[in-house]
Protein backbone atom coordinates (compact mmCIF):
# COMPACT_ATOMS: atom_id res chain seq x y z
CA UNK A 1 0.00 0.00 0.00
CA UNK A 2 1.66 3.40 -1.35
CA UNK A 3 1.25 6.37 1.43
CA UNK A 4 -0.91 9.24 0.93
CA UNK A 5 2.01 11.24 -0.68
CA UNK A 6 2.11 8.84 -3.29
CA UNK A 7 -1.07 10.67 -5.21
CA UNK A 8 0.73 14.23 -4.75
CA UNK A 9 4.08 12.56 -6.35
CA UNK A 10 2.29 10.94 -9.13
CA UNK A 11 1.02 15.01 -10.20
CA UNK A 12 3.60 16.84 -9.21
CA UNK A 13 6.56 17.80 -11.67
CA UNK A 14 8.82 17.38 -8.61
CA UNK A 15 11.25 14.12 -9.24
CA UNK A 16 10.50 11.22 -6.26
CA UNK A 17 12.45 9.52 -3.27
CA UNK A 18 11.03 6.12 -3.55
CA UNK A 19 11.17 3.85 -0.31
CA UNK A 20 10.71 0.17 -0.69
CA UNK A 21 10.69 -1.25 2.81
CA UNK A 22 8.85 -3.21 5.47
CA UNK A 23 6.95 -2.40 8.82
CA UNK A 24 10.03 -0.31 10.15
CA UNK A 25 8.86 1.99 7.37
CA UNK A 26 5.32 1.41 6.73
CA UNK A 27 3.89 2.61 10.27
CA UNK A 28 3.22 -0.53 11.84
CA UNK A 29 1.26 0.74 15.06
CA UNK A 30 1.70 3.59 14.88
CA UNK A 31 -0.31 6.79 14.04
CA UNK A 32 -0.45 7.46 10.30
CA UNK A 33 1.91 10.01 9.38
CA UNK A 34 4.38 9.66 12.64
CA UNK A 35 6.49 7.23 10.98
CA UNK A 36 10.19 8.33 9.71
CA UNK A 37 9.56 8.39 5.88
CA UNK A 38 6.86 11.00 6.92
CA UNK A 39 9.18 12.60 9.23
CA UNK A 40 11.68 12.80 6.42
CA UNK A 41 9.57 14.53 3.68
CA UNK A 42 8.62 17.23 6.47
CA UNK A 43 12.27 17.52 6.73
CA UNK A 44 12.80 17.88 2.73
CA UNK A 45 10.14 20.45 2.83
CA UNK A 46 11.78 22.44 5.43
CA UNK A 47 15.24 22.00 4.25
CA UNK A 48 14.18 23.87 1.00
CA UNK A 49 14.22 20.59 -1.22
CA UNK A 50 11.58 19.99 -3.87
CA UNK A 51 10.74 16.02 -3.72
CA UNK A 52 8.11 14.15 -3.07
CA UNK A 53 8.67 10.86 -0.89
CA UNK A 54 6.36 7.66 -2.05
CA UNK A 55 6.67 5.44 0.60
CA UNK A 56 5.67 1.99 -0.81
CA UNK A 57 6.53 -0.12 2.20
CA UNK A 58 4.46 -3.34 3.02
CA UNK A 59 4.62 -4.29 7.06
CA UNK A 60 5.78 -8.12 6.50
CA UNK A 61 7.67 -7.36 3.34
CA UNK A 62 10.64 -9.54 1.82
CA UNK A 63 13.40 -8.88 -0.37
CA UNK A 64 11.69 -11.33 -2.81
CA UNK A 65 8.44 -9.57 -1.92
CA UNK A 66 10.47 -5.62 -2.80
CA UNK A 67 12.17 -7.34 -5.90
CA UNK A 68 8.66 -8.20 -7.35
CA UNK A 69 7.05 -5.11 -6.95
CA UNK A 70 9.85 -3.35 -7.99
CA UNK A 71 10.09 -3.14 -11.14
CA UNK A 72 6.12 -1.65 -11.20
CA UNK A 73 7.00 1.01 -8.70
CA UNK A 74 10.27 2.14 -11.15
CA UNK A 75 8.23 2.78 -14.12
CA UNK A 76 5.82 4.99 -12.19
CA UNK A 77 7.34 7.40 -10.07
CA UNK A 78 10.98 7.21 -11.91
CA UNK A 79 12.50 8.06 -8.69
CA UNK A 80 15.28 10.17 -8.16
CA UNK A 81 16.53 8.00 -4.98
CA UNK A 82 15.14 4.73 -4.08
CA UNK A 83 15.68 3.81 -0.85
CA UNK A 84 15.69 -0.34 -0.32
CA UNK A 85 14.96 -0.76 3.76
CA UNK A 86 14.26 -4.68 3.59
CA UNK A 87 16.13 -8.06 4.94
CA UNK A 88 14.89 -7.99 8.04
CA UNK A 89 11.95 -10.39 7.59
CA UNK A 90 14.11 -12.48 5.43
CA UNK A 91 16.19 -13.15 8.44
CA UNK A 92 13.22 -13.88 10.45
CA UNK A 93 12.40 -16.70 8.06
CA UNK A 94 14.86 -18.17 7.90
CA UNK A 95 15.83 -17.39 4.29
CA UNK A 96 19.05 -18.11 3.35
CA UNK A 97 21.43 -14.98 3.30
CA UNK A 98 22.61 -15.52 -0.56
CA UNK A 99 19.02 -14.78 -1.61
CA UNK A 100 18.45 -11.72 0.12
CA UNK A 101 21.50 -11.15 -1.20
CA UNK A 102 20.87 -12.01 -4.79
CA UNK A 103 17.23 -9.82 -4.31
CA UNK A 104 19.24 -6.75 -3.01
CA UNK A 105 21.65 -6.44 -5.67
CA UNK A 106 18.55 -7.27 -8.44
CA UNK A 107 16.93 -4.43 -6.85
CA UNK A 108 19.69 -1.93 -7.31
CA UNK A 109 20.28 -2.86 -10.60
CA UNK A 110 16.90 -2.12 -11.79
CA UNK A 111 16.63 1.28 -9.82
CA UNK A 112 20.00 2.29 -11.09
CA UNK A 113 18.46 1.05 -14.80
CA UNK A 114 15.82 3.92 -14.66
CA UNK A 115 18.89 6.48 -13.62
CA UNK A 116 17.78 6.18 -9.92
CA UNK A 117 20.47 6.46 -7.19
CA UNK A 118 20.18 4.47 -4.66
CA UNK A 119 20.58 3.62 -1.12
CA UNK A 120 20.53 0.55 1.24
CA UNK A 121 19.66 0.67 4.52
CA UNK A 122 21.23 -2.01 7.01
CA UNK A 123 19.68 -4.38 9.79
CA UNK A 124 20.91 -6.23 12.66
CA UNK A 125 19.09 -8.98 14.32
CA UNK A 126 18.55 -10.76 17.89
CA UNK A 127 21.70 -12.62 18.86
CA UNK A 128 19.51 -15.74 19.76
CA UNK A 129 19.99 -16.52 16.14
CA UNK A 130 23.06 -17.16 16.53
CA UNK A 131 26.66 -14.77 16.69
CA UNK A 132 28.08 -16.02 13.31
CA UNK A 133 24.62 -15.83 11.46
CA UNK A 134 23.56 -12.35 12.92
CA UNK A 135 27.23 -10.98 12.46
CA UNK A 136 27.14 -12.51 8.43
CA UNK A 137 23.34 -11.08 8.29
CA UNK A 138 24.51 -7.88 9.43
CA UNK A 139 28.10 -7.65 7.28
CA UNK A 140 25.98 -8.35 4.03
CA UNK A 141 23.90 -5.14 4.18
CA UNK A 142 27.65 -2.85 4.11
CA UNK A 143 29.20 -5.76 1.69
CA UNK A 144 26.55 -5.07 -0.81
CA UNK A 145 26.90 -1.19 -0.57
CA UNK A 146 30.28 -0.83 -0.88
CA UNK A 147 30.59 -3.27 -3.56
CA UNK A 148 27.90 -1.12 -5.70
CA UNK A 149 28.67 2.31 -4.15
CA UNK A 150 25.24 2.67 -3.37
CA UNK A 151 24.13 4.80 -0.09
CA UNK A 152 24.26 3.24 3.24
CA UNK A 153 22.62 3.70 6.23
CA UNK A 154 24.66 0.64 8.32
CA UNK A 155 21.84 0.36 11.35
CA UNK A 156 18.27 1.84 10.99
CA UNK A 157 17.61 1.43 14.49
CA UNK A 158 20.40 2.74 16.28
CA UNK A 159 20.09 4.98 18.90
CA UNK A 160 16.67 3.40 19.58
CA UNK A 161 17.45 -0.70 20.11
CA UNK A 162 19.37 1.02 23.51
CA UNK A 163 15.82 2.11 24.53
CA UNK A 164 13.18 -1.05 25.46
CA UNK A 165 10.80 1.75 26.25
CA UNK A 166 10.65 2.79 23.05
CA UNK A 167 9.21 -0.32 21.37
CA UNK A 168 5.60 -1.36 21.21
CA UNK A 169 4.64 -4.69 23.20
CA UNK A 170 6.08 -6.60 20.57
CA UNK A 171 9.79 -5.59 21.27
CA UNK A 172 10.49 -5.53 17.62
CA UNK A 173 8.03 -2.37 16.00
CA UNK A 174 9.24 0.90 17.36
CA UNK A 175 6.98 3.72 19.08
CA UNK A 176 6.33 6.96 17.34
CA UNK A 177 8.65 8.35 19.89
CA UNK A 178 11.47 6.62 18.32
CA UNK A 179 10.81 7.61 14.59
CA UNK A 180 12.71 11.17 14.38
CA UNK A 181 16.03 9.33 15.85
CA UNK A 182 15.42 6.68 12.89
CA UNK A 183 14.95 9.76 10.39
CA UNK A 184 18.29 10.94 12.16
CA UNK A 185 20.20 8.04 11.21
CA UNK A 186 19.22 8.10 7.69
CA UNK A 187 18.93 12.05 6.64
CA UNK A 188 22.57 11.86 6.50
CA UNK A 189 23.19 9.92 3.62
CA UNK A 190 19.39 11.19 1.91
CA UNK A 191 20.65 14.94 1.89
CA UNK A 192 23.97 14.85 -0.02
CA UNK A 193 21.57 13.08 -2.60
CA UNK A 194 19.02 15.56 -3.27
CA UNK A 195 19.46 18.60 -5.27
CA UNK A 196 18.33 22.26 -3.70
CA UNK A 197 16.17 24.30 -5.69
CA UNK A 198 18.06 25.80 -8.37
CA UNK A 199 21.45 24.43 -8.19
CA UNK A 200 23.14 20.78 -10.21
CA UNK A 201 22.84 17.54 -8.08
CA UNK A 202 26.03 16.51 -6.22
CA UNK A 203 28.22 14.40 -8.48
CA UNK A 204 28.05 10.73 -7.60
CA UNK A 205 27.34 11.32 -4.21
CA UNK A 206 25.77 8.04 -3.70
CA UNK A 207 28.93 6.31 -4.39
CA UNK A 208 31.17 6.94 -1.28
CA UNK A 209 32.38 4.01 0.48
CA UNK A 210 30.20 3.09 3.17
CA UNK A 211 30.69 3.60 6.34
CA UNK A 212 31.26 0.40 8.87
CA UNK A 213 29.48 -0.27 12.52
CA UNK A 214 26.11 0.38 13.43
Amino acid sequence: MLSGTAASAASSGAPTILVVGDSLSAEYGIARGAGWVNLMQQTITQSGFDYNVVNASISGDTTSGGRSRLTPLLERYRPAVTILELGGNDALRGIPLDLTRKNLLEMIAAARKTGSRVIVVGMRIPPNYGPDYSEQFFNMFSVVAKQEKTGYVPFLLAGVIEHPDWFQQDQIHPLAKAHPQILQNVWPTVKPLLKPVGKPPAKAADSRTPKSGA
